[in-house]
Order: structure tokens, then sequence, then C-alpha cells
């Protein structure tokens, strides 16, 4: 049962979800950064940002205070690959500097429909390669979560291409990890308070029109073999939960270590949300990358 703070704060989402439904992409991206800003202000105390620059997008370090030397986070944010700029990644990955004494670097990757496939995977993949001059690759964890979450998978199915070496470990929290939206067989969308397949299906199309099985698009489609290993945690109460659910299973049978976490009544990324399950779980994460 969640707690009863967490089912108000469910509550006031699901109240949101037409509104947010009716907003055009210009009105989404401006409440995606505003989130962001609200959380960055709330870190001021403890973790401080330095811009990385980039020709293409912008990045930046979240540093905690007194980090652990040698230990880094490749973050990559939500939004459908349609929303969230830097300063929404600014937020959570001020929230994982903190938690896990890691520099964390944020990665406004470039957006579509402006900028589609393989836009953002290449920013990916810089921002990686930018890291790897000064971290060792087995002491970096790429976080990402909902698009995030798939483009860490995409970006490792690439470096695994390109022969590069791979990252020390993979948190990928309510992950998209299939856009042709066939593995979406979670809560149906009255259960969901934030996700609907429409606007799922609409992100999808502006991101990779043509290209949706592509695995550098949907992970859950590649070859899975010799990924690092992996912790997915997910909701019940999601669209996209078999994504999490299948993606784990895939993983698991190509021999990459994957432990799955699928939160009873929780919901999209709840992970993000200051209610008493999402702090158990940066525990969990927390903990799991400072195994790595």
């Amino acid at each position: 049962m969640p707690k009863l703070v967490s089912t108000l704060v469910r509550a006031q989402i699901a109240l949101l979800k037409p509104v947010i439904e009716r907003m055009n992409l210009k009105s989404l991206r401006k409440l995606q950064d505003a989130l962001g800003k609200l959380g960055t202000k709330a870190l001021v105390a403890n973790v401080c940002y330095i811009d990385e620059f980039f020709e293409e997008f912008e990045a930046a370090w979240a540093r905690p205070t007194e980090p652990v030397p040698g230990k880094a986070i490749l973050y990559l944010h939500g939004g459908a690959y349609t929303a969230g700029t830097l300063s929404y990644a600014k937020g959570f990955g001020g929230m994982l500097a903190e938690q896990t004494r890691r520099e964390v670097l944020c990665v406004g990757y470039r957006l579509a429909p402006e900028y589609p496939h393989p836009a953002a995977l290449e920013d990916a993949l810089e921002a990686y390669r930018r890291m790897l001059e000064r971290f060792c690759p087995e002491d970096i964890a790429f976080v990402g979560e909902s698009a995030g979450g798939g483009l860490c998978y995409c970006l490792c199915l690439k470096l695994k291409e390109l022969g590069t070496p791979l990252p020390g470990r993979i948190v990928a929290l309510s992950p998209w990890t299939d856009l042709s939206m066939e593995c979406a067989r979670g809560a149906d969308e009255l259960t969901d308070p934030i996700l609907s397949k429409a606007s799922l299906r609409y992100s999808a199309l502006k991101y990779a029109a043509g290209r949706l099985t592509d695995p550098l698009v949907s992970p859950l489609f590649g070859d899975l073999r010799g990924l690092p290993e992996s912790l997915i945690i997910a909701g019940t109460d999601e669209i996209l939960m078999n994504d999490s659910v299948e993606m784990a299973k895939s993983l698991c049978e190509a021999g990459s270590p994957c432990e799955l976490i699928v939160e009873e009544d929780m919901w999209h990324v709840f992970v993000l949300y200051g209610i008493p399950e999402a702090k158990e779980a940066l525990e969990r994460i927390r903990a799991y990358v400072a195994g790595g």
C-alpha cells in the first residue's frame, strides 16, 4: 500500500493530466523546465553547477560538496525526446549528485521535432567521450529516466558498435525502450496518472518516424549481449511498465545482469517526486551506484 502522502501526490498529478494533455509543445517545455529549476533551487546548499561547453548542445556538471574522487554519472533526462532542456536536467541531476556524492554530467541534448534522431544519441555520445577524458569507463554510471532511460541503452549499443569502452553500470527509471509502442501493455490510461499513448505516439513519430524499431531508437530490439549490469525501477501503474519488464527480461536472457524493481501502486518515474517510496528508491540507487 502506498503511503498517504503518496496517494495525495498522485491525486494532484492526475488532476493536472487533462490540462497537460491540452498544452502545446512550447508550453510543455516551459513547464518541465520550471520543475527542474525548482529542484535546482532546493539543492543550492549542497550542489554547485559548472557549465561544460559543447558546440551543439548545453551541459553542466552537478558537483556535490566533497565528491567521491574519480567517480561520475552521465545523466540523460526524460521528456519523450521532445521536452526537457538543461534547466530540467539540472534538477534531478543535482539530486543524483547530492545522493551519490558523484559528479554528474547533466546533458541538455537536442530535442525533436527540431532535431530528430540521431541528434539526442549523438549528443549523449559526445558527452560520454568528454567524460572519458577525466574518468575511467568502469567508474562512470549511466542514469536516465523515461526517454533518457531508453537513451542510456541506445548509447551503450552505439558504444558497442563503435568499440568504445562501456560504462560500469546503468540505472534506468521507467525507461522507454520500445517507441513502436508494441510493448506498452502495462496499466490502462485511467490508471496511469501521467502518460497517454496518444502523446507518446506523437513524440515517437516526431523523434524517429520510420525507424521506431531501430535498436538505436528502441533498444529492446537490440543485441543486448555484453551490456553493463543494470538496475531498472518502474511502477505498476504506468502504461510503460512492460517496457521495463521486457527490457529486464531481455537483458538477463542476453547474459547482461539486470535487477528489476516494480513498485506496487507507483506511477511513471515516481522516483522524481518527494514521496517516501521515492526516497527509498533513491537509497537503492545510491547503494547500487556505490557498488560500481
